[in-house]
């Protein structure tokens, strides 16, 4: 006897490129990534400064650091995404650029 299965099992197709289009759902849950990872990282350095034990304190700055580069990561796709998205506009680009918070 063949076992069916439920069709919510069935393999998808493998989306190759990301959408041209984030739709708010999308922006919201980048926007908490983001959030996530800037908040790891300012706990594991603020940690990291309370520790005497250096292998603690190594360990902590090594989360710090990838939660730092996760954070830069998804910022840098965000950006290209937006760029891409108003290329034909470069002075609202650039509105934008000017009033982005320096880091």
């Amino acid at each position: 006897m063949q076992q069916q299965q439920p069709q919510n099992q069935q393999q998808q197709g493998v989306m190759q490129h990301p959408p041209k289009v984030l739709s708010t759902k999308d922006h919201l849950y980048l926007t908490d990534m983001m959030s996530w990872n800037l908040m790891a990282m300012k706990k594991a350095h603020f940690y990291a400064d309370l520790c005497q034990d250096q292998d603690v304190k190594a360990a902590l700055d090594k989360a710090g650091q990838m939660h730092q580069q996760h954070y830069q990561k998804i910022l840098n796709h965000m950006e290209m995404h937006l760029q891409e998205k108003t290329q034909p506009s470069a002075g609202i680009q650039q509105g934008m650029q000017q009033n982005m918070p320096q880091q």
